[in-house]
């Protein structure tokens, strides 16, 4: 069976703020294109800013192919605070004295996230179990069992070195 030939069928890049999630974005989109076939090319935690990848129509076939892409992350690390959600908008639980680093120190510690490596995915990540986003059960006080998830960083630069702040790509 043929699909009409007006519908909307394609790709769009949205610059996703932060705060909302990415289901939040769908969902704006689906009532301003009039459409319910819809759907994103992978999640970005609610703090995230970024390329969200959204999939209109038959373009939402080609999902499975968009997600396995490389990605590009920047952002920001505050050495010496510790927060209960491993994030800048969690509440901070502990403060160390942060050592004076050089450059060079911070730049050979890099090298240990290079490559092929299995990390576990944080309670408080837009990862889904059951359906249900990690970061709405930790609200809850919920800790759920998580797999490692297979990673590879391929490339990784500091852009900025202010201790007790570092910015990376």
């Amino acid at each position: 069976m043929m699909s009409p030939p007006n519908e909307m069928c394609g790709v769009l890049l949205v610059d996703k703020p932060t705060d909302h999630t990415s289901h939040d974005v769908v969902a704006r989109l689906r009532g301003k294109l009039k459409t319910r076939k819809i759907g994103h090319a992978g999640t970005l935690d609610p703090m995230a800013t970024g390329l969200l990848i959204i999939l209109v129509g038959k373009a939402t076939r080609i999902s499975q192919y968009l997600i396995s892409l490389d990605k590009e992350y920047t952002g920001t690390i505050e050495l010496g605070k510790i927060t209960d959600s491993q994030d800048a908008e969690g509440q901070v639980m502990e403060t160390r004295p942060v050592p004076a680093y050089t450059q060079k120190e911070i730049e050979a510690a890099i090298q240990s996230f290079m490559g092929d490596q299995y990390q576990m995915p944080p309670m408080y990540s837009a990862i889904k179990i059951d359906g249900v986003p990690l970061y709405k059960k930790a609200r809850k006080g919920e800790e759920v069992v998580r797999e490692p998830r297979f990673i590879r960083v391929s490339a990784y630069e500091l852009t900025r070195f202010a201790l007790p702040h570092l910015d990376f790509r």
